[in-house]
């Protein structure tokens, strides 16, 4: 017979197993992913002068493979022992040099021209020299220490020479010619002692100075200091890809980068500013000349640099190319012209590039189109935020154009490129989704290109897109990159589907703004503009019915965009349309009856809701129209938009569980509310409003799924609505009222807990008490005789006994809270009194002792309160 051990030594014996079990995982998952990282194949070969990642040697023998496992800790080392010594050399240096600039400022007056020259010559050539000695004797740190004091001797010298035998020559001519014999001379002292970091970037900073300032002392125009600042960019590429040691190449690759972003600002300045098409041409040849030399620097750096540089070439062609038609045309079309010639790299997918230059050229032509879509943003703002200001002013007559009834005061003239802008963008992207595989194949070459050096590693790594690599392939399509529809390739890429999508919704949302600020720009009359964006919002809304519920090749996201912008539109259509009452009730009709269809056309989801409760808004504001039409006050006009929440109950009722039914119902629940804001003025109408409320709630009670909630809403809107009447009339005693309502309905409730027992005691006698006992109290609080708080109390008191003797828990609570009010309002005036007789510290030390109470016996209150709360849940 199998022993079946009791259930808590069980639980004890599987715990210990399980922990075992979790300690093994982890021991497993941490040698899988040191054998993982073991069977890698070996990183690119850094290229010279760069230090590798310090992850920790390979294993001799084992290229590419870790020294130690996946999560292994060094132990700490001690700081290195020459740490102090350092900063011992680093003080002396920055004495001498404080010395030395001191000695040639203050005493280099003092000494005739023999003793001055023998001092320089001897003391620089004694620093230039002491590093070749210390170097043999393996103190190089002492070494660096003295050839920094060289090179700021080697400066002084300079200045030196300036001040004594070269006085009247020119400061920026001087420093250039100095500035390259000095690049010249620690360039050689540099490569001769190789062990030495200073000299080569030290080289590297006075290198950039004597073009520069040779053109500033030649007084060259702009143009000219544009070639030099790009020369100079040239050659700190040029000691950037082939220069010795580490220090250098990223000195020169930072003074590069200033001094090429200074040159294509110089030339951009220059072909922005030109007065024409000829005086545009030189400033073009020099942002070309840039450009070449960013893409010839991409064609070997590695991959960020690759795609930067590529990046920095396109964007330097577009300045050069669209600056010459750009100095023609109007200053409103300037635009145009860049986003023309800003389209023409896309060309590179199909040139012989490497891959990550043809990326950072794609970019460019991306960033520019950006940039041109970012100028009709303004445009675009004013048109759809600008009718906001005739809410101020409903129906004060139709403006005479469409700008006026926006109210901006943008230039449009110079906006008048920007419709075509963005239809232009708009039929690219449409193009692409229309002929998106054809664009794949066309792409693919780009993807599928490597080239050594550019840092995605080899062919067949992962993520290349390629059936080598392990990507995704498209369904059907051998070694299809990533973009070409299918399963993504790589997490973090979007699929092609996704980008399709992408590219389907911007050119809806495109072509949408283009239409729209068409008429802005043209300035057509009101009537046309209010008709235009009608159409514009029933074409939306044809799009977003047509491909809604599809998601065919991903193209759910144009119907989602269609049905946002659909929305915006309609929203901006209906402000528009405020300012005429006749194109008021054509507007928000269309309106309705556009998305009433559309929620009838479309299939079943979110859509169809959405279209659903837009229809449902859009009769709201008529229904509000109406009243205004009328002359009506706004309380007036509250019935009148209740009469679009009584179509959504009986529309409710027709479609019972229908997912339309309950999203319609809550708007249509909105505009009851709405209906009620604007009867709150009045007090007669506010009381009719509650009260037709509560027709409404009853109505929808009596689907059986809409009961728990409608019931108990219609049942508070009742008495609510009794309140309100009772207090409009001015009524002192509403029990005259309230209890020829109380008496019968506590018989009804009665009578059904007989029938049913089990029936909650707030649905049989919560609306009866309810309806006296609450406005018995408010009337209380204010009555200044002793009659009324006295019969309340104990009739409150009677209501509470016979909850807590029968167990109804509408009776215990509505008794025991009345009664507790109306016993706080009778003892409150006692109460200030005696608190006031009090010495000021009693309360706080009562309140204190109180807490302290509390938390001693605070495991017993709470376990008191969960067993009143457990008596209170088994009422009825």
């Amino acid at each position: 017979m199998e022993h079946v051990p009791p259930p808590a030594e069980e639980l004890a014996r599987l715990d210990r197993e399980l922990a075992e079990l979790d300690a093994r995982r982890a021991q497993l998952l941490t040698r899988r992913a040191w054998l993982l990282a073991a069977l890698r194949p070996p990183a690119p070969t850094a290229a010279p002068g760069w230090n590798p990642s310090g992850w920790g040697a390979p294993a001799a023998g084992r290229p590419g493979a870790p020294a130690q496992p996946w999560g292994h800790v060094p132990p700490k080392q001690p700081s290195a022992p020459r740490s102090a010594q350092n900063v011992l050399l680093t003080l002396g240096g920055l004495l001498l040099t404080v010395a030395a600039i001191a000695f040639t400022l203050v005493s280099w007056g003092s000494m005739g021209i023999g003793g001055r020259s023998a001092v320089r010559a001897a003391v620089t050539v004694g620093a230039l020299a002491a590093p070749v000695v210390l170097l043999r004797r393996g103190l190089t740190a002492t070494a660096e220490a003295l050839a920094a004091l060289a090179l700021v001797l080697t400066l002084l010298d300079a200045y030196a020479v300036h001040a004594v035998a070269a006085p009247d020559a020119d400061g920026l001519g001087f420093t250039a010619v100095a500035a390259a014999v000095l690049a010249a001379l620690w360039t050689a002292y540099g490569l001769a002692l190789g062990k030495l970091h200073l000299p080569l970037p030290a080289a590297v900073v006075l290198a950039q100075w004597p073009l520069l300032f040779g053109a500033w002392a030649a007084g060259a125009p702009a143009l000219v200091v544009g070639w030099a600042l790009l020369a100079t960019a040239v050659l700190d590429g040029a000691i950037a890809l082939w220069g010795k040691g580490t220090g250098a190449r990223v000195t020169a690759c930072l003074g590069g980068s200033v001094m090429a972003f200074s040159a294509l600002m110089v030339g951009l300045t220059l072909s922005v500013t030109a007065s024409g098409p000829l005086g545009a041409l030189a400033p073009g040849v020099l942002l070309l000349t840039a450009a070449a030399a960013a893409l010839a620097g991409a064609w070997r750096a590695p991959r960020g640099f690759a795609r930067a540089g590529g990046a920095v070439a396109g964007l330097a062609v577009v300045a050069a190319v669209g600056g010459v038609p750009a100095a023609v045309v109007p200053e409103g079309w300037r635009v145009l012209a860049y986003l023309l010639v800003g389209l023409a790299p896309a060309a590179v997918v199909r040139a012989r590039l490497p891959r990550n230059a043809a990326i950072g050229v794609l970019v460019a032509s991306a960033a520019v189109v950006a940039g041109a879509l970012v100028g009709a943003l303004p445009g675009l703002a004013a048109v759809l935020l600008g009718p906001v200001t005739l809410l101020s002013d409903v129906w004060s007559g139709s403006p005479e154009g469409f700008r006026s009834a926006v109210g901006s005061t943008l230039p449009w003239s110079e906006l008048a490129a920007t419709p075509v802008v963005l239809a232009l963008v708009a039929g690219l992207l449409g193009a692409a989704y229309r002929w998106w595989p054809s664009l794949a194949r066309i792409a693919a070459p780009l993807i599928a290109r490597e080239e050594p050096g550019s840092g995605t590693g080899p062919t067949g790594a992962p993520g290349t897109g390629t059936p080598e690599a392990g990507g995704a392939a498209a369904p059907g399509v051998s070694g299809a990159p990533w973009y070409a529809g299918g399963a993504p390739a790589a997490r973090r890429r979007p699929s092609g589907a996704a980008l399709r999508g992408a590219a389907g919704a911007g050119a809806a949302v495109l072509g949408w703004g283009a239409l729209l600020l068409s008429g802005a720009v043209l300035d057509v009359p009101y009537a046309v503009a209010v008709a235009g964006e009608t159409l514009l919002v029933a074409g939306l809304l044809a799009l977003a019915v047509r491909g809604a519920g599809s998601g065919r090749d991903g193209s759910a996201a144009v119907p989602v965009t269609a049905l946002v912008v659909a929305l915006a539109a309609a929203v901006s259509t209906g402000l528009l349309s405020l300012a005429c009452e006749g194109a008021s009730y054509a507007v928000f009709g269309a309106l309705t009856a556009l998305f009433a269809g559309a929620a009838v056309r479309a299939g079943a989801g979110v859509p169809r809701a959405v279209f659903a409760v837009a229809a449902t808004v859009g009769g709201t504001v008529l229904s509000g129209f109406a009243g205004r039409s009328l002359g009506l006050a706004p309380h007036e006009a509250a019935p009148l938009v209740l009469l679009v929440p009584a179509l959504t109950v009986l529309f409710g009722a027709r479609l019972r569980r229908n997912p339309v039914a309950l999203p319609v119902e809550l708007t249509g629940a909105l505009g009851a509310l709405v209906a009620v804001a604007l009867a709150v003025p009045d007090a007669p109408f506010l009381a009719l409003v509650l009260a037709l409320c509560g027709v409404l709630a009853a109505g929808a009670a009596v689907r059986p799924e809409r009961r728990p909630v409608a019931g108990y809403l219609a049942a508070a809107l009742f008495v609510l609505a009794t309140w309100v009447r009772l207090a409009a009339s001015e009524v002192s005693f509403p029990e005259a009222y309230t209890l020829p309502v109380t008496v019968p309905a506590l018989v009804v409730g009665f009578l059904r807990r007989r029938k049913d027992p089990e029936a909650s005691s707030w649905t049989a006698y919560g609306p009866g008490l309810a309806a006296t006992l609450l406005p018995s109290l408010a009337v209380a609080w204010t009555d200044p005789d002793w009659q009324r708080p006295l019969l309340l109390g104990v009739a409150a008191l009677v209501i509470t006994l016979l909850g807590a003797r029968y167990r109804l828990q509408a009776l215990l609570l509505l008794g025991g809270a009345v009664l507790a009010l109306d016993g706080l309002h009778e003892l409150a005036p006692y109460v200030v009194q005696v608190a006031g007789a009090l010495p000021r510290w009693l309360p706080p030390a009562l309140a204190g002792l109180l807490l302290l109470v509390v938390g001693a016996t605070y495991e017993q209150r709470l376990r008191d309160a969960r067993r009143l709360k457990d008596a209170l849940g088994r009422m009825r």
